[in-house]
C-alpha cells in the first residue's frame, strides 16, 4: 500500500475554493460535464506538463490525461494527476499516480517475457531474410514463369503440328488408296502421341524443379512457422501473467484482477491497453491511500492523432471497451451519478406532425430522443408513432442520433416502405442538415471524404480508417459566422454512423466540432445538428415532394 501521498496530492488553495460546491456523487464516468475543480486541476496539470514536458506542438505524441479531485482524511480537498499509458518511456514522474502495475521494470517477469518474444522475432527475421530462403523464393519465382511460358509456346507448336496433320489428311485422302491412307494416318496418330508425350514430359520436368524449390523453401517456412507456434504459446502466457497482475480494489476493499473483471463480458479477455489508462490509475492510488473520490475530468493534451478524434486541451470521457469494465467494478460502493442517457430527455418535448397522407408520415424529431427504441430506453419516435397509428404500424425508413433533430419519414404500407428504402439505398434523396461548428473552416465550400468504421473499443465512437473504413462522403457550404461560430449546411451523400459529426471534428475534415458534441467535441446544452430539409419521390404519386423545418438554435 502506498503511503506517500502527500507527495502526489496537489491541494488546491483555500481561495481556489470558495465559492465552490462538492458535488454529492461521483460523476458518471462516460458522460460528464468537467466540474470547476476539475477544469481549474486540468489547468494547471496543462501548464505543468508545459514546462516539464513541452508544448502542445512539441509534445511527444498526444496522450490522455486525468485528474481526480480527492479528500484527505483530514478534510483537505486537492487532486491526483495520472496519464494513459506510459510517457517518454517511463511510468514514474513525481506530480503522477503509479501505474497499477509497472510493467517497464527492468528485470520483470513482464520484461524478461518481452525479451524472449524479442528474440524469437529476431530468429524469425533472420530465417526470413536467408539469403537461400530468399534465392529459393526468388527462382521458384522465376522457375514458374519459365515454365509456364515453355510450357504455353510448346502448346502452341502442338497446336501448329496440329494443323498441318489436318491439312494433310484433307490434301491426301482423295488421292491416296485406301491401304496408303491408312498407313499414313497411323502415322500422323504416332505423331500425335509422340508430342502429348513429350508434352508430359516437360510438364514432369518443371513439377519437379518446382517441387524441388518448394521443398527448400517448405524447409525454413517449418522453422518459421514452427517459431511463430512457440512465440504466440509465450505471447498467451505472458498476457495472461499480466493480466492477473493488475488487480484493481474499490470502496469496499474488494479486489478484482484484470481476467477476472473481463471474464463478465462480451470480450471475455482485457483488450490490449487494459488498465493502463488514467481514471483506474487515479481511483486505485486514491483507494489504497484512503482517499475520498469527489469527481474526475479526462482531457487530451498535444496534437490530434490520425484515426480517432482527440483536440489538444478538450475533455473525454473514460473510455468503454478498456474502462467501462474496470471502472464498474471499481465504483461498486461509491455513489455515482446515473447515466444521463437513460433519462428519459424528451418526454416533455411533442413529435411534430409536418405531413401525414395513407401511404407516409413525415415528423420533425427534437433532440435527445430516439428514433427507435433502445435497450434501456423506450421512448422514441416509433415508440410515439405506435401509439398514435392505431390502424397501421409505423416502418422505419431511416434513423437519426438520438442528439440530432430534425425530419424523418416512415412509410406506413409495406410498398411505401420498400419503395422509401430503396431511394435512400440508392442515394437519391435529398438531405439537407444546418450545424453551428466551434470554429471558422478555412474554405467557403467543399467535400469530405473520410472513410469510417466504429471504434470496438469504444462504441458508439466512429474512426476514421482508410483501410477498413467505408466510402463516407460529405458535401458542405459556409453559411455564415459570428464569434468564433460558423453556420454551414450539410449535404450527406452517404450514411454512415456519426458521419457529419466525425467530418466537422477530424483534423483532416472541417478540424470545428460541432457545438454540443459530447463524444467529438466538448459537451453543451445540445448537438447544434438539425436535419432541415428532406425531399423524395412520393412513393405512391411517383412525383417529388420536400420537406422544410428551421432549426430551433
Amino acid at each position: 500500500m502506498e503511503n506517500n501521498f502527500k507527495n502526489k496530492v496537489t491541494y488546491f488553495k483555500s481561495e481556489q475554493l470558495q465559492g465552490i460546491q462538492l458535488p454529492g456523487k461521483f460523476n458518471y464516468p462516460h458522460n460528464y460535464q468537467p466540474h470547476p475543480l476539475c477544469r481549474m486541476a486540468a489547468d494547471e496539470l496543462k501548464n505543468y506538463i508545459k514546462e516539464n514536458f513541452g508544448t502542445e506542438d512539441e509534445f511527444e505524441v498526444g496522450k490522455m490525461l486525468g485528474v481526480l479531485v480527492v479528500q484527505d482524511g483530514t478534510g483537505r480537498i486537492g487532486y491526483l494527476s495520472a496519464f494513459s499509458g506510459k510517457l517518454y518511456d517511463s511510468n514514474h514522474y513525481e506530480k503522477f499516480v503509479p501505474p497499477v502495475f509497472d510493467r517497464l521494470t527492468k528485470d520483470g517477469f513482464f520484461k524478461k517475457g518481452e525479451n524472449e518474444l524479442n528474440q524469437i522475432n529476431q530468429k524469425i527475421e533472420k530465417l526470413k531474410n536467408h539469403p537461400e530462403f530468399i534465392e529459393s523464393q526468388n527462382e521458384l519465382t522465376e522457375c514458374k514463369i519459365v515454365a509456364k511460358n515453355e510450357i504455353s509456346n510448346f502448346k502452341k507448336w502442338m497446336k501448329t503440328k496440329k494443323s498441318e496433320r489436318k491439312a494433310i489428311r484433307e490434301k491426301q485422302k482423295p488421292i491416296l488408296h485406301q491401304d496408303d491412307y491408312q498407313k499414313l494416318e497411323e502415322e500422323l496418330i504416332r505423331q500425335s502421341n509422340s508430342d502429348q508425350f513429350k508434352l508430359k514430359v516437360l510438364k514432369k520436368s518443371w513439377n519437379r524443379e518446382i517441387d524441388r524449390l518448394k521443398n527448400q523453401i517448405a524447409e525454413f517456412q517449418t522453422q518459421i512457422n514452427q517459431l511463430k507456434e512457440e512465440r504466440k504459446q509465450k505471447s498467451n502466457h505472458l498476457q495472461d501473467l499480466l493480466f492477473e497482475q493488475y488487480t484493481f480494489v474499490n470502496k469496499k476493499g474488494k479486489q478484482k484482477s484484470l481476467g477476472e473483471i473481463f471474464k463478465e463480458t462480451v470480450f471475455e479477455k482485457p483488450p490490449s491497453g487494459a488498465g493502463e489508462c488514467a481514471t483506474p490509475k487515479l481511483l486505485q492510488y486514491a483507494f489504497l491511500n484512503k482517499l475520498k473520490p469527489i469527481v474526475f475530468a479526462e482531457f487530451w493534451y498535444g496534437p490530434s492523432p490520425n484515426s480517432e478524434i482527440r483536440k489538444h486541451g478538450n475533455f473525454y470521457p473514460a473510455c468503454s471497451g478498456k474502462c467501462r469494465p474496470i471502472l464498474k467494478h471499481m465504483l461498486d460502493g461509491t455513489a455515482t451519478d446515473e447515466n444521463p442517457l437513460l433519462k428519459e430527455l424528451s418526454r416533455e418535448k411533442q413529435l411534430k406532425i409536418i405531413f401525414e397522407d395513407e401511404t407516409i408520415i413525415v415528423i420533425s424529431k427534437p433532440h435527445n430522443l430516439l428514433s427507435v427504441p433502445g435497450i434501456e430506453i423506450q421512448d422514441s419516435v416509433y415508440s410515439r408513432l405506435q401509439e398514435k397509428m392505431k390502424d397501421c404500424e409505423p416502418l422505419t425508413v431511416h434513423r437519426l442520433d438520438m442528439s440530432t433533430s430534425g425530419l424523418m419519414v416512415f412509410a406506413k404500407t409495406k410498398e411505401a416502405h420498400k419503395n422509401l428504402q430503396n431511394q435512400f439505398s440508392k442515394q437519391t434523396v435529398n438531405k439537407r442538415y444546418t450545424a453551428l461548428l466551434d470554429g471558422i473552416p478555412e474554405n467557403q465550400e467543399g467535400e469530405i471524404k473520410l472513410p469510417l468504421r466504429p471504434d470496438v473499443l469504444d462504441r458508439p465512437r466512429q474512426l476514421v480508417d482508410y483501410k477498413h473504413g467505408k466510402k463516407a462522403l460529405t458535401l458542405w457550404k459556409l453559411v455564415e459566422t459570428k464569434n468564433g461560430i460558423s453556420k454551414v449546411h450539410f449535404w450527406p451523400k452517404t450514411g454512415r454512423t456519426h458521419q457529419l459529426r466525425v467530418h466537422s471534428a477530424h483534423k483532416d475534415g472541417l478540424n470545428c466540432p460541432i457545438i454540443g458534441d459530447e463524444l467529438y467535441g466538448k459537451p453543451g446544452d445540445r448537438l447544434c445538428l438539425h436535419a432541415g430539409f428532406l425531399e423524395f419521390k412520393h412513393p405512391k404519386i411517383d412525383k417529388l415532394v420536400s420537406f422544410e423545418e428551421a432549426e430551433e438554435f
